[in-house]
């Protein structure tokens, strides 16, 4: 019987490849159940239909007023509203006057095509232009996807009703923790900003000195650990911040390995003596 062998020869998962797994699954995760969040606007084209009532299967495009045109009730503002909200209202009207307790099915037949500018960090920046509800993880994936060294968090500035809202996005949460409530609908209009992530340096007697991508949540240790960990000569007890203050260059000393780092810091291990 011959030996069962694996061969070595195998290539590291790159940080884009593992990013676009991520950005599968979490797709794959999500669903499509934000359907029903999706606000309809001018050129989409709805397909109205009423259980029972085949005389008032509808197919009507939503005109540039918001408007619709359905039989029995004619014209109706849906523009502005979620697909929701529109059967909702659809359905009131119906049960007025007309049908006794209506099950009425709103079905999005067409899209109408929205664009949404994304900026920062991510490979093909510009402007998006999507088709129906899409999530932010939809949207970075459309602009090519993030770089490598991504900031901690997003902003996406909408406009609502003649004011601007800024909604702040965890990118990390999203990305490592697979937290699927920062992964947001997408409305039309909106602006997203990727940042890029902080560095840090390391040097000393560490496996390889240099500069690390930092975040919010990045420790002492960890960055230590990304430069190679410690020599066999290091002092662990010993080790220095060299951060800069108001633009005054400050030590801290003999911090611990826990201690959060921030952008820009220098992490000096230095040699034990003993």
């Amino acid at each position: 019987m011959q030996p069962i062998t694996q061969s070595a020869d195998r290539s590291p998962v790159s940080f884009r490849q593992l990013l676009f797994l991520c950005f599968s699954l979490l797709t794959l995760l999500s669903g499509s159940g934000y359907a029903e969040d999706y606000i309809l606007g001018e050129g989409d084209v709805l397909k109205i239909s009423v259980y029972d009532n085949e005389d008032l299967l509808t197919e009507t495009r939503v005109n540039g007023n918001g408007f619709i045109v359905m039989p029995l009730i004619g014209p109706v503002k849906v523009g502005g509203l979620t697909t929701s909200a529109a059967t909702t209202k659809l359905t009131n009207l119906l049960a007025g006057d007309y049908i006794l307790n209506p099950q009425l099915t709103i079905f999005i037949e067409k899209f109408r095509t929205k664009k949404v500018t994304i900026l920062g960090h991510v490979n093909n920046a510009g402007i998006v232009q999507i088709e129906g509800p899409m999530t932010l993880l939809e949207v970075i994936s459309q602009a090519g996807g993030l770089k490598e060294g991504v900031g901690d968090q997003a902003t996406i500035k909408r406009s609502t009703d003649s004011e601007q809202e800024v909604i702040v996005i965890n990118i990390r949460a999203l990305i490592e923790d697979g937290d699927l409530t920062q992964n947001i609908v997408i409305y039309e209009g909106d602006s997203i900003f990727i940042p890029k992530g902080g560095t840090c340096y390391v040097t000393g007697l560490v496996g390889s000195s240099g500069a690390y991508p930092c975040s919010s949540g990045s420790t002492v240790l960890k960055l230590i650990t990304l430069a190679g960990g410690f020599t066999g000569k290091a002092s662990q007890s010993s080790v220095r911040i060299i951060r800069l203050v108001d633009n005054e260059k400050t030590v801290l000393k003999d911090v611990d390995l826990g201690t959060k780092v921030l952008a820009n810091d220098i992490i000096v291990v230095p040699e034990s003596f003993f």
